[in-house]
Order: structure tokens, then sequence, then C-alpha cells
């Protein structure tokens, strides 16, 4: 058993396909004739679906690494800006140091 070199192809391919081959359809030219040049059209709109397809999956690939390489930039920009928000959050470890000083200070002056 030979297998056929078959492609899907979808039924509004095949309905095109045979509707642009009955156009162009000479006088005198026979029903095989015609089915065979509609088999024709259908490869050709089937290679040419399936070169855009290609194409189509490229141009996203290419977009998304586009996209890769702008986020890790647009990453450390946001951790610039929110280091400086941090830093102002409190004046409490800046107490406690001095409150700390202040107290060893004292205790080394007053046991003397």
């Amino acid at each position: 058993m030979a297998k056929k070199n078959s492609i899907n192809v979808s039924t509004e391919t095949v309905d095109e396909a045979l509707a642009i081959a009955k156009k162009t359809q000479k006088p005198g030219q026979s029903k095989e004739q015609t089915r065979i040049i509609a088999q024709g059209i259908q490869k050709g709109i089937a290679e040419y679906k399936k070169s855009a397809k290609a194409k189509q999956r490229q141009a996203d690939k290419a977009q998304k690494k586009q996209q890769k390489l702008k986020q890790p930039q647009n990453n450390q920009d946001q951790a610039v800006t929110i280091e400086p928000n941090n830093a102002k959050k409190s004046p409490l470890p800046w107490g406690l140091l001095v409150v700390s000083w202040v107290s060893f200070a004292l205790y080394f002056f007053y046991t003397k």
C-alpha cells in the first residue's frame, strides 16, 4: 500500500482552490484536468499558509527576545527608585545608635 503525499487542508481551502480553477478553466478542458489544477492550487495555498505561519512564529520569537532584553533594564530602574525610599523610612535605628553611644560614654566616664 502506497501512502499518498497528502497535506491536511481545510474545506475552505479546497473550495477556494476549486473556485479559482473553475474561473481559469479553458474551453474544452475536462473535469479531470480542472480537478488536477485545483489540487495544484490547494498545494500552493497550503505551502503559502505554512510559510506565513513560520514567518509569524519567527516574528513572535524576535518580539519575545526584545521584551526579555527590556525587562531586566526595567527591573534595575525600579530597584534604584525603591532604595532611596527605604532609607528614609524610620529614624529609629539612628536614634538607637545615638542612645547606645551616649550610654557607652556615660558608662565609660562614671566607672573611672
